[in-house]
This record gives structure tokens, sequence and C-alpha cells, in this order.
């Protein structure tokens, strides 16, 4: 499923003329590999962050200092500002992010499979800048491996949601202008 997703990704990115970064923590470069393994990703794909340890999302991602010392890393908020980070860093339209718990034991006080997953893009901006974002809670279960591969799957999902709902609002705009505002 992911290979097809990665490949739709790419499809509509491709289309449009944007661009694509990716921030990952618990899947380690396993959405990179996904999106690098389709055939035509240097069209739309700029590159991506593993940014396992805590201070590289700090230092190279922009991750707000006293959220991940108040929080940790495995928080809805610091998915969104990696998303937004890796964008504005990678110099691309949307960016990705994944952060959570792959196990074996807990982390930030926080279960194993728990995983947040976040967006950021042209549609999903607030006020003109980054970080607006929309971010997935996920609880997932299995051993490592399956929470990892379903991370790399959600997040391609959350992507490919964003990308054919700004599709959708754009027909129906394109649509209205045709049939006289009606």
């Amino acid at each position: 499923m992911t290979a097809s997703q990665a490949a739709e990704v790419l499809r509509l990115l491709t289309v449009r003329g944007e661009t694509l970064a990716v921030a990952e923590s618990l899947t380690g470069g396993l959405v990179a590999a996904e999106i690098t393994a389709a055939p035509g990703a240097s069209k739309a794909f700029r590159g991506s962050v593993t940014s396992y340890a805590t201070d590289v999302k700090q230092d190279v991602l922009g991750v707000d200092a006293t959220l991940l010392e108040q929080r940790g890393a495995v928080d809805p908020q610091v998915a969104a500002q990696m998303a937004a980070g890796v964008r504005k860093v990678l110099g691309a339209d949307w960016g990705l992010a994944t952060t959570g718990v792959a196990g074996p034991e807990t982390q930030d006080g926080q279960p194993v499979g728990t995983v947040f997953i976040a967006v950021d893009g042209p549609s999903v901006e607030v006020g003109g800048g980054f970080g607006g974002g929309k971010v997935a809670a996920l609880r997932l279960n299995g051993g490592r491996t399956e929470i990892r591969m379903e991370s790399v799957r959600s997040v391609l999902g959350l992507l490919l949601e964003e990308l054919e709902h700004e599709q959708l609002g754009n027909e129906r705009a394109q649509d209205t202008e045709q049939n006289g505002g009606n």
C-alpha cells in the first residue's frame, strides 16, 4: 500500500509543480526511503532530516526548546513544528513529520505505539506563516517494525488527504467561476 501511496503523492506534487520535505524521528528514514523508491521522485522530493535525537529537532528543525523540555519529543505540537521546520529548512512546499514511540520501552511518559504525524503546506498555513499544519494522533499496536511501517503509511495517507482536499477545493472554485458564481 505504501508504494502506491508514495507514487500517488509524487504524481500529485509533480502535476502541481510542488515539492516535499520530510522530518522523521521514530521512522528513521523509512518515509524518505518509500518516497525515493518511486520512479521520478527527484521531480518533487527535496530531501529529509532524520531527527532521531531531541537536540536535532531543536537545532536543525527549529522545534521550540521549552516545548521539548516540558513535553518531550513525543507530542503533537512537536510533530507540527517538525513538519513546518523541515519545510522551511529544505525550501519545500510541503513538510511531513513523524514522532513517536516504536518501543520496546515507553518514552517521555508515552506508551509504545503512541505516534504523532503532521503535514504542513500551502493549504494548511495559518496567518501566511509556517506551522499551521495538521496533526494526527495514532495509537498503534504491534511490534517495533509494525508501528514504524504503519506510521509511514499513515503520514503518506495524511498528505494524500490534504493534497486531494486542496485539489477538490480548487476544482470547486474553478467550477464556480466558470458557472458565473452560481
